[in-house]
């Protein structure tokens, strides 16, 4: 098993909280649709997600970056979002 901390592995070198949850910004989160339903998508900053409530889909978020992807998107029960 490999320390974090030691040099060469994967997270030594990498900014403080770089494994915390990122921001996707303000107006691409305004102008980006369900690519299904063309509808809103809210966003779910714990689990870094693009949520559909109309679909039942949450598109993931990868480095800051949307993957709108239908085929890479997790289905949700919609009786269960918030």
């Amino acid at each position: 098993m490999t320390d974090a901390s030691e040099p060469g592995s994967p997270t030594a070198d990498a900014p403080p909280n770089a494994a915390g949850p990122r921001l996707v910004d303000r107006k691409l989160l305004e102008i980006l649709v369900c690519p299904l339903t063309k509808g809103p998508l809210r966003y779910d900053l714990d689990r870094q997600e693009l949520i559909s409530d109309k679909a039942g889909l949450a598109y993931p978020v990868r480095d800051g970056i949307p993957i709108m992807l239908i085929d890479e998107a997790r289905r949700i029960d919609k009786h269960t979002t918030a």
